[in-house]
């Protein structure tokens, strides 16, 4: 039999490394959002300063690496058993939860991950221990470093109200000083706003982040301390000087802080960060390595010496800052969370990945009015300023926003981070980097009255991400640690086979997005769109539309007759699904009508037309499938046979009306329109037929109310469908022609009146 200490070390050094992969994956986002967002350079410029300060910060965070031995936990009451099977607990459950966050684009915080799977799997240990030697349970106290982990996570928490306010606050001034027409404005007083940029983040990341370095004497930061103020305003003066004379030959001095700050929040994520993910390793590597032959038992091997503080080894840091390194660059689950936190602060209107709820239109209506009354109490003259001073411009480059907000992004959670690392305290540069970008956001008018309450509900659902990964991480890392404890090796074995299963799962359902996405990119990838291509790509989607009506008339029906809750279901999904493509090309109408020909004003109408109808056909699919769920659930009287007979009669023959409207938008048939028009009179008079039947049989007192209601309800809307699915083989059949496509102005709106 193995020993199992030894597996534990191995395996916490190999999910060190998936570790490190998932973290950076999610964290990335913190110091590429603005760099990215601003297109301040290319990609591949952005990726490699990135690059150069993650490898510089990892060399700078061996300080910072006590957190995980004795920042949560008092290791002098735990034994080297206890310790092994929570560290294992930790990085097990850390694992599996960031690349959860990764799969689905949401940033989260690795700092409030470890701390509470560090405090759960600890809490959970001790408990153990005090049941076991019959202890009182009110001990746990003693066991728990209650001071640091009360400063530790009050810490990361308050993070979130002071890097709001930090971010909206220096935004707004910043934005007041220069406008959004900022390169006129690139003059002695740029120079002096970049200046002090560039000396804060010079001061926090090499003055104050060299404490924690492991390469650096006492005595040479004996002489930084005793020189700091004088390093500060020889600092200050040099790049006030140098920006100053860079403005003088027309150089944007913004992109130098953009790209510096960059170069700093990656510095600062490496220096605070890396314990997230390898300080765990490698205080179980030192807790193995002091159990050396096992000369003493492992229940009697005492954990006391982990409060003493240690410096890394720094082949080990740069050895873990070259694989943050090759994540950053090879990471498609990275670029993912980035579009996330980009979307959420853009300065431009577009599809908005979030969907309102009732707190962010709480939130957005009551600060709307809060607006508007400060509005009447502060004099004229000084909205007119400040109104003049955030008129936006065109931006020809694409960004999401410009260099000015990128700079205070950048400059303000720098400096946050950088200080709170500079305490030891591991302050989440996710928080941190994100709330800053948002109030920023904010203050810099991108948040609009018609993308205010999608942007809000954003940060909401991100919140809550997090309040989340605390309560996970916490809860999944006492079970783990209990599991283990109870069952060791068996129960190892099995929770890293469920880490693989669900790591693969979740890289499968990665990869599916972005191969949808990458279609979606495919298609409209051209600035412009021909009439040929815009009939393609609009009945492709139709035909799918088409099919999944057919479907899911059939289910509803069938559910309704056999009273089959299963099936009724099926359809309810299959709707949901078309909901959801609908708002997608709601989200992506403006901009389709925007890429086709100046000329083709058909190919604009062809995609209102299709929006409309397919609006159409989801609110009678709607109203079928509420109604036969209802009817079921409620337990009312089922269908009479004959009704049923005539409903699946009439589904039947929409099925094959249905297919043939299929079959000429894949361009394999054509039909006359008269002959269109007479299959739809088929189908319509056995509508009528049904009705009629129906009329009958509440004469003949053959049918109740409830059950009336329900069958003349289904006809009607079945009755609708038809009509719609007759007006998508009429668009298309003359769309196909040639004739279609050169009509004159009469002829265009004719036919959309039709």
């Amino acid at each position: 039999m193995p020993d199992i200490y030894l597996v534990i070390i191995l395996l916490l050094f190999v999910f060190a490394i998936a570790d490190l992969i998932v973290g950076v994956s999610n964290d990335a986002v913190n110091f590429l959002n603005s760099s990215i967002g601003s297109k301040v350079a290319s990609r591949k410029v952005i990726m490699i300063i990135a690059s150069l300060g993650i490898l510089v910060g990892a060399t700078f965070s061996s300080g910072m690496m006590d957190i995980a031995r004795s920042g949560v936990f008092n290791p002098q009451f735990f034994n080297f058993h206890d310790v092994m099977i929570l560290f294992l607990a930790v990085m097990i459950t850390d694992v599996i939860l960031l690349d959860l966050f990764n799969t689905f684009g949401m940033p989260t915080s690795t700092t409030v991950s470890i701390v509470f799977e560090l405090l759960g799997a600890a809490v959970m240990v001790a408990l153990i221990k005090l049941i076991t030697n019959n202890i009182s349970l009110s001990e746990i106290g003693s066991y728990i470093n209650t001071t640091k982990a009360v400063a530790i996570v009050s810490g990361i928490f308050l993070s979130i109200l002071f890097a709001f306010s930090a971010g909206m606050i220096v935004q707004f001034f910043s934005r007041l000083i220069f406008s959004f027409n900022y390169k006129k404005n690139l003059n002695i007083i740029g120079a002096l706003w970049a200046g002090i940029a560039l000396t804060a983040l010079t001061y926090f990341l090499v003055f104050k982040g060299l404490k924690g370095a492991s390469f650096v004497t006492d005595q040479f930061m004996t002489w930084v301390k005793s020189n700091t103020l004088w390093l500060f305003f020889a600092s200050l003066v040099f790049w006030v000087s140098l920006l100053y004379t860079l403005v003088r030959f027309k150089v944007n001095i913004f992109k130098i802080v953009v790209l510096f700050g960059t170069f700093s929040l990656a510095m600062a994520f490496a220096g605070n960060d890396l314990v997230n993910f390898i300080g765990v390793p490698i205080a179980g590597l030192e807790s193995f390595l002091s159990y050396g032959d096992g000369s003493i038992l492992p229940k009697e091997l005492n954990m006391g010496f982990l409060k003493k503080p240690v410096k890394t080894n720094s082949l080990l840091l740069v050895g873990a800052g070259t694989i943050m390194i090759l994540t950053l660059w090879f990471s498609k689950k990275a670029q993912s969370v980035t579009e996330t936190e980009v979307n959420l602060g853009r300065q431009d209107e577009g599809a908005e990945r979030f969907k309102s709820n009732w707190f962010a239109r709480w939130i957005v209506r009551n600060t709307t009015f809060a607006a508007k009354a400060l509005q009447k109490v502060v004099p004229a003259s000084w909205l007119q300023r400040a109104n003049k001073s955030f008129e936006k411009v065109e931006d020809e480059t694409g960004a999401s926003f410009d260099l000015i907000r990128a700079a205070v992004n950048l400059t303000v959670a720098s400096v946050l981070v950088a200080l709170a690392t500079s305490f030891k305290l591991p302050l989440s540069t996710t928080y941190v980097s994100f709330m800053v970008a948002m109030g920023s956001s904010l203050s810099d008018n991108a948040w609009g009255r018609d993308s205010a309450v999608y942007r809000v509900s954003g940060v909401i659902s991100v919140v809550g991400g997090w309040l989340a990964t605390a309560v996970i991480a916490f809860t999944v890392s006492a079970l783990f640690a209990l599991v283990i404890f109870a069952f060791e090796l068996p129960a190892i074995a099995f929770l890293v086979l469920i880490a693989g299963a669900l790591i693969y799962r979740t890289f499968r359902m990665h990869k599916k997005k972005e191969t949808d996405k990458n279609d979606k990119e495919a298609k409209n990838e051209a600035q412009r769109t021909r009439i040929e291509a815009v009939y393609e790509e609009t009945s492709e989607r139709v035909a799918f539309l088409l099919k999944s009506v057919n479907s899911i008339i059939h289910a509803s029906l069938d559910g309704l007759t056999h009273e089959s809750r299963s099936e009724l279901k099926e359809a309810q999904h299959e709707l949901n699904l078309l909901h959801k493509k609908n708002e997608d090309l709601k989200s992506d109408l403006f901009h389709s009508i925007q890429r086709i020909e100046e000329d083709s004003y058909v190919g604009s109408r062809t995609y209102l037309r299709v929006f409309d109808f397919e609006q159409d056909v989801l609110q009678s699919l709607e109203f079928i499938v509420t109604s036969c769920i209802t009817h079921v659930e409620n337990t009312h009287s089922p269908i009479k046979a004959k009704q049923s007979a005539g409903l699946m009669s009439l589904a039947l023959g929409f099925s094959a009306f249905n297919e043939h409207i299929q079959s000429l938008l894949e361009g394999k048939t054509h039909i006359e329109e008269q002959e269109l028009v007479n299959q739809k009179r088929v189908l319509l008079l056995k509508v009528e037929t049904e009705i009629a039947e129906q009329t009958t049989g509440i004469r003949q007192g053959l049918y109740n109310a409830k059950n009336s209601m329900l069958i003349f309800s289904l006809l009607l809307e079945i009755k609708d469908v038809i009509a719609i699915t007759a007006r998508f083989g009429k668009l298309f059949n003359k769309g196909g022609s040639s004739q279609y496509v050169h009509v004159d102005d009469n002829q265009q709106n004719s036919v959309y009146l039709n």
